[in-house]
């Protein structure tokens, strides 16, 4: 029973996080239509529009390979402490994965601060 419960577990997290995610973003486009409707000048409409838009951020992965890494190490010592033993061996490879983004963090650096300090040791 607990094997079902620990597969289907992050199936229904996923399915909620998917939920409020849509229904944030119908929200947000709902209220753009409403102003939308108010305003006659366009250039105040992409104003509006261009001030939602979220500017993408590069992913740091060092900080989610420190996140993923203390989840996994959460997971292997609930399980040792509780009797589900398959979570040790899932918080073993969590945790393994967040070190992996940890590694993958310092070898790609994500900020163009970094990349130039990089390219100016490679260069020199």
């Amino acid at each position: 029973m607990e094997g079902y419960v620990a597969i289907l577990m992050p199936v229904l997290l996923v399915g909620v996080i998917f939920f409020f995610v849509s229904k944030i973003e119908r929200n947000k486009y709902n209220a753009i239509i409403e102003v939308s409707k108010n305003i006659d000048d366009p250039s105040k409409i992409e104003e509006i529009i261009d001030s939602l838009n979220e500017k993408k951020k590069p992913i740091d992965y060092r900080r989610s390979g420190v996140i993923t890494l203390f989840v996994g190490l959460g997971l292997f010592f609930f399980g040792a402490v509780s009797s589900i033993g398959i979570l040790k061996g899932v918080g073993l490879l969590v945790a393994a994965i967040g070190v992996g983004s940890i590694i993958a963090g310092y070898l790609y650096p994500n900020d163009s601060a970094e990349i130039t300090k990089a390219v100016e040791r490679f260069e020199s």
